[in-house]
Formats: C-alpha cells, sequence, structure tokens
C-alpha cells in the first residue's frame, strides 16, 4: 500500500491488481462465483481497479488523526469476508433487522415517529431484501443503564455496553440483529470521553447516538449542557426526561444514516474498509465521518450482496425511490396509535441529492 504524501494530504493507493484480487479473489471458487454474477454488476463492480473510474475514488486521509493512521487494523479483503468462520448471515427464519428507539428522536411525539420511519425506510433499501420492523420505543429508565456527566461536555451519557445487554435479551426469535438509536452520548467504558456507537457481532446488536451529529453539539451554547452538576443518583432516571434533542435537519439525517448503515454493516462481517473511499471506513471524528461516502466501495458491496443476496440494479433503484419519496409515510403502516391530525412531514432529503445523482451514474453502468 504506498502512501502519497501532499502538504496535508495523504491518499492511500493501491495497484490494480491488489484491487482485482480484494474484489474477485485468487481462490478459484469464489472466481467462479463472480464470473457468475450478471454482466452489468460485474461491470460496475470491475470500476473498484479501473483507475479511471470516476465512481469510485481512492481513500484520502487528511490528519494524523485519522482512523487508518491512528487504529492500524489488517484490510479485510472479500476472500477473508467470504471464509470468515465467526461470520454470521441472514437465514430464512432470521431475516428481520430491528430498530429500538431509546428516549425520543426529536422533540414532538409526531417528528420521532416519522424520523424513525426515515431510518427504517432507508435500512430497508440499503439492506434491500431483509425486512426492517420498529419496536415500541422506550425510555431510558427501562434499560436499566448507568449513565454519567460527561466531563469534557458536561452533557448526559448512557453506557453502551449496558444497552447492548438490554437488547441481547429483548432480540425476537426472527431476529438477524437488533439496534438501539438513540439522541444521548454514548461512553463505552469510563476511561473513554464518548463512542458514536457499538456493536457485538456474535450476539447480532448495536446501538448508536446520533447525539453528536446535531448542528450545535460541539458549541459553547449547547443546549444539553447539565447545568447543575448535582452527583446524579444512579437510578434516577428523572434526568432524562426533559433532555435537549437537537434539531432534525438534512444534515442529521444524512449522518444517522451513514451510521446506522455502516454499524450495521459491522454486523453483517464488514470489518473497516481500507481500499477505496467507502461508507465501510472507519472514523475517529465528525469531520472524518462526514468526508465518508454513502455509498460501499465495490468490495464491500459485492460482500453485502453474498451476505444478503440482493440483486444490485434492485437495491440502487430502492435507494433512489427512497430519496424521490419525500413523505415517508407507506400506506398500510400504523405505528399502534393515532396519529395526531395525521400530521406529514416532508423527508428533509436535500443532503441526499448529490448521492442521488451518484447512484443514476452507477446504474446506467449496470444498464448499459
Amino acid at each position: 500500500m504506498g502512501k502519497k504524501n501532499s502538504c496535508l494530504m495523504q491518499t492511500v493507493q493501491h495497484s490494480e491488481q491488489t484491487l482485482k484480487t480484494a474484489l474477485i479473489s485468487k481462490n478459484p471458487t469464489l472466481v467462479s462465483l463472480y464470473e457468475q454474477l450478471d454482466a452489468g454488476e460485474r461491470r460496475l463492480l470491475n470500476k473498484a481497479f479501473k483507475p479511471d473510474s470516476d465512481l469510485f475514488g481512492p481513500i484520502t486521509l487528511h490528519s494524523e488523526s485519522d482512523w487508518i493512521i491512528s487504529h492500524p487494523e489488517p484490510p479485510q479483503d472479500f476472500e477473508q469476508f467470504f471464509s470468515d468462520p465467526s461470520r454470521k448471515a441472514p437465514s430464512p427464519e432470521k431475516r428481520s433487522i430491528y430498530i429500538q428507539c431509546i428516549g425520543s428522536l426529536g422533540n414532538t411525539r409526531i417528528i420521532s415517529e416519522e424520523y424513525i420511519k426515515w431510518l427504517k425506510g432507508y435500512c430497508e433499501a440499503f439492506f434491500y431484501g431483509l425486512t426492517v420492523k420498529l419496536l415500541e420505543p422506550v425510555p431510558v429508565s427501562v434499560t436499566r443503564c448507568s449513565f454519567r456527566i460527561n466531563d469534557n461536555t458536561q452533557n448526559l451519557q448512557i453506557h453502551a455496553g449496558h444497552i447492548l445487554r438490554f437488547l441481547k435479551k429483548k432480540k425476537p426469535r426472527d431476529a438477524f440483529c437488533i439496534v438501539g438509536i438513540t439522541m444521548i452520548d454514548l461512553y463505552p467504558r469510563d476511561s473513554w470521553n464518548f463512542v458514536f456507537g457499538q456493536a457485538s457481532l456474535t450476539d447480532g446488536v448495536g446501538i448508536f447516538s446520533f447525539a453528536r451529529y446535531g448542528s450545535d453539539f460541539y458549541s459553547s451554547r449547547y443546549e444539553g449542557k447539565v447545568n447543575k452538576l448535582q452527583k446524579v443518583s444512579s437510578s434516577d432516571y428523572s434526568v432524562f426526561d426533559n433532555y435537549y434533542i437537537p434539531e432534525v435537519t438534512s444534515v442529521l439525517l444524512l449522518r444517522s444514516c451513514k451510521t446506522l448503515t455502516h454499524e450495521i454493516g459491522h454486523i453483517f462481517g464488514l470489518r473497516h474498509c481500507q481500499w477505496l473511499a467507502c461508507l465501510m471506513q472507519g472514523s475517529n471524528h465528525l469531520e472524518e465521518a462526514d468526508r465518508r461516502p454513502l455509498n460501499l466501495c465495490p468490495i464491500c458491496l459485492r460482500k453485502l450482496r453474498c451476505a444478503v443476496g440482493f440483486n444490485i440494479i434492485e437495491r440502487y433503484q430502492a435507494l433512489v425511490k427512497w430519496i424521490d419519496d419525500e413523505s415517508a409515510d407507506i400506506p398500510g403502516v400504523s405505528t399502534g396509535h393515532s396519529r395526531e391530525d395525521n400530521v406529514n412531514l416532508p423527508k428533509p432529503v436535500e443532503a441526499f441529492k448529490e448521492w442521488k445523482e451518484w447512484i443514476i451514474r452507477c446504474l446506467a453502468v449496470v444498464q448499459k
């Protein structure tokens, strides 16, 4: 792996041959599996190692604090993914992704309900062919998790590991995985400052927080700060009752979709990508997470396709449809209680428009 130095930026450059092997493998069985793919699908995936491709570019590193530099990991090619003995794939009995909301996602119940439906629809398109189901939202108190006030941000945080334990107990029989989502910041252990999300592949559970995706989280005016630095009793969950929730914007929705699909990708056995610019790249901070694209590179796309079994064209079409369908209401889906005046919030998809154009260019390659 060569790294080209420039004033600040480095590019992670692999040779054509390295990328080709990472995608197709040299194992005859996997090569023949590749050859069974539809010609259009192969044409798109082969862009991984075509240096003239404007669809998939190399990873750029902007600083020493970027994930690849600060967390050296062995890269995972398709063959390693395929033959990983600990990898779990959906089965006919376990083809559902469950989403469990912890606390509110919006500052009114309607916004919360719509937001979680937008995320559900996005996951159904992204993991095309699997069913995504919503569990009734629960308050923090139900999880019995530890919580604290973060010394740096003066903001409430809940313990990610305790939430995973709670989710594991709640996991339905037909679940491939169950993921918790929350607008409350997370920490994985006392010595850590925070974590965006945490997942356990063996248990098929994950928890992700969108707290830091609000536009004002890092500002001194952030309203989520706990002003009274009282020693909160470890069992008094009433501190979460009027918890501050950032405004739901298009950028917040985009970042949430990105985190959710990246973390669920891990539950399918996809490790951090080090091949090309890809959703599955690791990220240490928000800037780096924002630079990651919404899409999978061809190597990771082949991994997910192998795990889920979708048709690439249909999956891309479903993603375009989700972006185009600005009202999230799916006919016949009821959330179990009457809707206040049946309000229909428009889905804020402005931030996804560029990605939609990218998908349309991919579809043109596959359908040529």
